[in-house]
């Protein structure tokens, strides 16, 4: 049995992760703000991941096999979890983005070599705690998170540059529900004029992974993605309704999943570690249909 910490985790693909620790026998504890009770079954404390005193009282003579961070998104915190939690846990696991590619505007799929965070540039003061600053620099506060992580070689990190994810039930992000309510509307679905593809991942997928790189050794980034890539055209097409109507753009708002460059990213070093990780076109239709369910 192992002892693991989840630091946020209320939903989506988290909250998934949680579930699959759970039925393996981990002993699990969640930690958050108190927003939400974890499922039953794991150990609930409330602190304010922020607030480093806070955080390090609530986990006062706590150690962990492993800690997966759900809610790192600044350097600020990361720094935080990194002082609290060194010394009380051998492999600490953060959900990092596909975003942190954001500026590497490839033809191919990108390795994480890409961006190393050991070279990334980490300022602090920028002002992280405002939501529309950090909603703006979302891709930059990751960078800079993986890069406070990557500064303490003795901290034993990993980073999961999650793929964008599709699927579930439970979907909070509306971008498959924007293109049904197009297709039935008959509104035009804005996209670039030359509108690249981008690498996925089944939200049950991310949570195996997730599950799977707890029980690893390796470190530092690593790109979880599902085989192959998807265009707006192939996801449109797997939604009813319709006919689909495009239209181009040069620059401003696009629909989401339409994207000015590429943002493909390359899973063969999970794949030599050893996860196996599906093809993204096999389990669209699925995702489609959990997603958007009877009234689509």
């Amino acid at each position: 049995m192992r002892d693991v910490l989840v630091i946020g985790g209320n939903r989506y693909f988290g909250k998934r992760l949680i579930d699959r620790l759970l039925a393996a026998g981990d002993r699990v504890t969640v930690l958050n703000r108190g927003s939400a009770p974890p499922p039953a079954g794991a150990v609930h404390l409330v602190a304010d991941r922020d607030d480093e005193r806070a955080l390090a009282e609530a986990l006062d003579g706590r150690v962990f096999d492993a800690v997966v961070d759900q809610v790192c998104y600044t350097p600020r915190q990361a720094a935080i979890a990194r002082r609290v939690l060194s010394g009380r846990t051998p492999r600490y696991v953060m959900t990092s983005t596909v975003e942190v590619y954001e500026h590497q505007d490839s033809p191919t799929a990108v390795t994480e070599d890409a961006v190393d965070p050991r070279e990334v540039a980490v300022d602090p003061e920028l002002p992280w705690d405002e939501p529309e600053f950090l909603d703006a620099h979302y891709g930059e506060g990751k960078r800079q998170a993986e890069a406070v992580l990557a500064a303490a070689p003795a901290f034993p990190y990993t980073a999961v540059r999650v793929a964008h994810v599709l699927g579930g039930d439970d979907d909070f992000t509306g971008r498959l529900a924007h293109y049904a309510d197009r297709l039935r509307t008959g509104e035009p679905i804005t996209v670039p004029a030359t509108n690249h593809p981008a690498t996925y991942i089944h939200v049950e997928e991310i949570a195996d992974f997730l599950f799977w790189a707890v029980g690893q050794e390796f470190t530092g980034p690593v790109n979880a993605a599902s085989h192959g890539t998807l265009t707006t055209d192939e996801i449109v097409a797997r939604i009813p309704g319709g006919p689909a109507r495009f239209q181009e753009v040069e620059a401003g708002e696009v629909s989401p999943f339409s994207f000015f460059r590429s943002y493909g990213m390359d899973n063969s070093r999970a794949t030599r570690l050893g996860f196996a990780f599906t093809d993204a076109r096999q389990w669209l239709p699925q995702a489609v249909a959990e997603t958007l369910g009877k009234d689509h």
